[in-house]
């Protein structure tokens, strides 16, 4: 690999997209398995290789091995990319593209002039669920700090039965109460036909994080957690109209508030997180845009109808495939995505901001990373996670509901088997 990353006809963005997944590819072969774990999968297989003892010494000697040998490997493979990729970044038509220093002095004016006088913002959420076979609960939550204070806190409760009171015939409504309840699954468990399946979940806090973001806040500056257009808005959670209005906001923030700052949490992709391996503490690089990043995972977005979702982009109708390409050839390349590196003991970090303010959002995202010198993660989210959390996480849910089973005469009768294995 290191020998095809020095060719000058390396496409360093094909490198650090998203992975690609072909449906009609095999899977890996015995070959392939013996490449990556260096041995045979018929060893592996044979129960006489697998250890009995209760020593674990030489486990412990293997696995000291094991990873020291890792890191010498990856640290050539770091040393190589400074001297090969990095000047090469420089080639690439991304606004911005390359790698630079960050001077310990802009981190302290950072510290005065933003970050500690309330001039930047940041929102995260939390998510939680109470399922039974009578009613669901959903619960979302969104938090909004500064270092200057809580800015506030704002919650959706949604309450689901598989049937509302109605005036029909009573074996016609356990009928569709049956098929209703064939259709979902099973407690506790996530179903991707559901209407309100994980990835709507996901959607519908991604989505109030966003539009809190640019509504609520008075901030120079806003902090996002993730990618400012996550999957699951781009698809919706498989809503059209939820998708519409996501990526309104988006656009919205990109084209009317471009100074923010998106910084993500254990990104997939291992070529990005490569290359930040390779920067020195106080360095970042500006990789690629948005839209390489979500261009291929468009290609596999459909829907079939639009619903009632009002797809007019600027007085234009279009349909939700128009409406997605438009966004991917508009908004997304005004977004550039990169990597920096906090500190010389932290993780390198994937961030997202507008082309024309990347340098600052870059600045901005260390100053508040050296804050944690082991995480190298901006403390400013980590707060809004832990006051989003204090309110709405902790099993505050699923201690009201309890509350309400017991006041009902049915404290334990649709608690699932895992609920009641080890109570608090």
């Amino acid at each position: 690999m290191a020998d095809d990353l020095a060719r000058n006809d390396v496409d360093i963005g094909e490198l650090t997209g998203p992975p690609r997944y072909d449906a009609e590819e095999p899977g890996f072969s015995a070959a392939e398995f013996r490449d990556n774990f260096g041995e045979e999968l018929s060893q592996t297989l044979d129960l006489a290789t697998w250890r009995t003892d209760v020593d674990l010494t030489d486990e412990y000697r293997r696995i000291e091995t094991e990873v020291r040998l890792a890191a010498e490997k990856e640290s050539g493979y770091q040393r190589q990319i400074r001297r090969d990729i990095f000047p090469r970044l420089q080639w690439g038509n991304v606004p911005g593209c390359g790698v630079y220093e960050i001077p310990i002095r802009d981190i302290e004016t950072i510290h005065r002039g933003l970050l500690f006088n309330g001039g930047v913002e940041a929102c995260d959420g939390t998510s939680d669920a109470h399922d039974t076979l009578p009613l669901t609960i959903h619960q979302i939550g969104v938090s909004l700090v500064s270092y200057a204070g809580d800015r506030g806190t704002w919650h959706q409760r949604l309450f689901r039965r598989d049937l509302r009171l109605s005036n029909r015939d009573p074996v016609e409504e356990v009928l569709e109460l049956l098929e209703r309840r064939g259709r979902r699954a099973a407690v506790n468990h996530s179903n991707r036909h559901d209407a309100f399946s994980e990835l709507f979940q996901r959607a519908l806090m991604s989505y109030a994080e966003r539009a809190i973001l640019l509504y609520r806040s008075n901030a120079v500056w806003r902090m996002g957690h993730g990618s400012p257009a996550p999957l699951e808005l781009l698809t919706g959670g498989g809503l059209v109209e939820l998708m519409v209005q996501a990526t309104r906001i988006i656009r919205e923030l990109v084209e009317q508030h471009p100074k923010f700052v998106f910084v993500a949490s254990e990104p997939k992709e291992r070529a990005l997180m490569t290359i930040g391996q390779a920067l020195h503490p106080l360095e970042y690089a500006i990789v690629q845009t948005l839209e390489d990043r979500i261009a291929h995972a468009l290609e596999m977005v459909y829907f079939r109808d639009s619903g009632a979702a009002d797809l007019r982009w600027d007085g234009e109708r279009l349909t939700p495939q128009e409406w997605l390409a438009r966004f991917r050839d508009r908004v997304a390349p005004r977004v550039v995505v990169g990597v920096y590196r906090a500190t010389p003991v932290a993780p390198p970090q994937v961030f997202y901001a507008h082309a024309d303010h990347a340098d600052i959002a870059a600045r901005i995202a260390v100053a508040d990373s050296v804050l944690q010198q082991e995480r190298g993660f901006p403390l400013l989210i980590d707060l809004a996670d832990r006051v989003c959390g204090s309110i709405y996480g902790g099993g505050s849910l699923q201690d009201l509901t309890a509350a309400a089973y017991a006041a009902s005469g049915v404290p334990w009768r649709y608690l699932s088997e895992r609920a009641t294995r080890n109570p608090r």
